[in-house]
């Protein structure tokens, strides 16, 4: 039998006492949050950033777990859905669905978040019908030595009981504690739990975003810390288990809330380009393709950085020929660039693709 070294402990823990340090970073990562939220609406179909945005989270979370594929790969997967993709590119696009069905429930439940909403998510991510834990054994190990490094609690009573204690932690907040304190702490128990068989941490990183939205610090779900976790990966780790083994929360939730301060202006800087890009486009549509222009077209080519005949047939509520004529006007003009997938074509949207893909915005 494994043993456990760390007890999860009562929420609020005991030992999480705001102080200087991390109210700094708080107060910093509201007002970019504030600004993030501001900007996002002048975008006038929010949907488009959810769409275009969430594929980049799914990207980068994904990495984390050592799954990689390209964006070319992901946006031809979302083109032509009825093709076959590689292992990888479906663990993304699943990882993308699981985040939209997460924000859906908590937006059809009115603000709550669930034990059920978690495994709705862990269903698709996983396409499984599992539930949480019930056989024992599990042991976190380091990828590189394999030494098993922590051990979750191994009962299904036990996986149960806490994460009950967290569904109520999550919706009543009985504390003082900022916001974006219990995010960090949610995520850290989240992970101490351990709940599923597979996916925990890309379930996580999903309940993250979810948690700001539910807070009312974002309106949709478009802050994603996966990119700043890859790239301080070691950090993130490290400081996950010194919580475990030294009950040291302060460098955690600093870690924690400053990632959510570094992803808003990241993600300010992205929306704000994009804003501009959808401008420059209804400008040239409006001037050069009069007869054809239409909102709908102009959220259709940001909705879709590889669009298609059918996007645009069924999005514009026009034929098929004419969905092929607007899009072949618009790379003829240089809009779009046209390319071919075995008999079917496609259009990208090169600045929009090259937008999302270095999207690294300021630091």
């Amino acid at each position: 039998m494994l043993k456990q070294v760390y007890h999860i402990p009562k929420l609020p823990p005991a030992s999480v006492i705001e102080n200087v340090t991390m109210l700094r970073e708080v107060s910093r990562a509201h007002r970019y949050l504030a600004e993030l939220k501001g900007r996002a609406g002048t975008i006038p179909n929010q949907g488009i950033l959810i769409d275009t945005l969430s594929l980049q989270e799914a990207k980068a979370s994904s990495e984390i777990e050592n799954i990689v594929t390209t964006q070319d790969e992901l946006f031809q997967a979302s083109a032509f859905p009825e093709q076959g993709m590689s292992p990888a590119a479906k663990e993304v696009s699943l990882y993308r669905d699981a985040l939209k069905c997460g924000f859906d429930r908590l937006h059809e439940r009115k603000g709550l978040l669930t034990n059920n909403d978690l495994i709705a998510m862990f269903h698709i991510l996983k396409g499984t019908d599992e539930n949480f834990r019930s056989t024992p054994g599990t042991a976190l190990k380091n990828e590189s030595s394999g030494e098993i490094v922590y051990v979750p609690p191994q009962s299904y009573d036990e996986v149960v009981r806490h994460m009950n204690a967290l569904e109520r932690f999550i919706n009543e907040p009985g504390d003082e504690l900022d916001p974006l304190i219990r995010m960090a702490i949610i995520h850290h128990q989240f992970e101490s739990i351990h709940p599923f068989s597979d996916g925990n941490g890309r379930i996580g990183r999903i309940l993250n975003v979810l948690y700001l939205t539910q807070q009312g610090l974002l309106e949709i779900p478009i802050l994603y810390l996966s990119r700043y976790i890859t790239k301080n990966k070691s950090d993130y780790y490290r400081l996950l288990q010194a919580v475990r083994e030294k009950g040291v929360w302060d460098e955690w939730i600093v870690y924690m809330v400053r990632a959510v301060g570094d992803t808003a202006i990241q993600t300010i800087d992205l929306i704000t380009q994009v804003r501009f890009l959808m401008s420059d486009y209804k400008e040239k549509l409006r001037n050069y393709y009069s007869k054809i222009y239409s909102q709908d077209l102009l959220n259709n080519l940001f909705k879709h950085p590889y669009t298609r005949i059918e996007f645009v047939q069924n999005e514009l509520g026009v034929t098929r020929q004419t969905a092929a004529r607007y899009l072949d006007q618009l790379a003829n003009g240089g809009l779009l660039v046209k390319h071919s997938a075995g008999r079917a074509n496609y259009y990208i949207n090169a600045p929009l693709v090259n937008l999302l893909t270095k999207g690294e915005g300021r630091t």
